[in-house]
């Protein structure tokens, strides 16, 4: 399995559109670990969703209402979320805003 380079400038990213006014790119991964970038323009949803890795986010900016098993809070600029395996979970964008997502292990289906 390919992995990426120890050192990935910004300039090299491919971006990727995955839901309407959500961009992503992936920052660097093995398979253990992967972090993405992840774009989001005012009101854009990341829909619910589940999956078997687990997934620690990072606001980097902007402010998120975000949905984890049931359960929604409002995170801004600093704050952060874990997600264990399978629960359901998405976010919507409540200004313009940026997430840094970390999956374990890689998320395969990102590499298409």
């Amino acid at each position: 399995m390919a992995v990426s380079d120890l050192f990935v400038p910004a300039k090299d990213a491919e971006w990727a559109s995955p839901e309407p006014g959500v961009t992503r790119r992936i920052m660097a991964y093995l398979p253990e670990m992967m972090m993405v970038e992840v774009v989001f323009e005012k009101d854009a949803v990341g829909a619910l969703h589940s999956h078997p890795h687990i997934q620690a986010s990072y606001v980097a900016e902007g402010s998120f209402e975000v949905t984890i098993d049931g359960r929604t809070e409002t995170l801004h600029q600093g704050g952060s979320f874990i997600v264990p395996p399978d629960l359901v979970h998405g976010v919507k964008a409540l200004e313009k805003g940026r997430l840094i997502d970390t999956f374990t292990p890689h998320r395969a289906e990102f590499l298409k």
